[in-house]
């Protein structure tokens, strides 16, 4: 059984919580890039149903993607009702990429 006090178990802990994006932290904004980054665009209506959230949730956790420059968002009209379709960036890809794999570390870290 792995000591949590060594100096090694404490280093790579704090390596993976260093590798966590804050922006990432909350389960709507996390299960949204990580849908995303398995398609090229989504809708707020298939977002909105796959994560299981009300509009005005979800609409304020994705602004705060936006405004981080983690997706990007496209807004036209279909049959003259508007529909927003999400994509996520290459720098939202490489943001998420870097979170998972502290993710991944500390799930290491903890012997699971």
């Amino acid at each position: 059984m792995r000591n949590p006090n060594t100096p090694s178990t404490q280093a790579h802990n704090a390596a993976g919580l260093d590798r966590l994006d804050p922006v990432l932290q909350h389960r709507s904004r996390l299960g949204a890039c990580v849908l995303l980054s398995t398609v090229d665009v989504l809708s707020f209506s298939r977002l909105k149903a796959l994560l299981g959230e009300t509009d005005g949730n979800l609409g304020a956790q994705l602004r705060k993607l936006e405004e981080a420059g983690y997706v990007t968002v496209n807004k036209e009209f279909e049959k003259r009702k508007p529909v927003s379709w999400y994509s996520l960036s290459p720098t939202g890809r490489a943001v998420l990429k870097e979170h998972l794999g502290g993710l991944e570390a500390l799930i290491k870290a903890a012997g699971m």
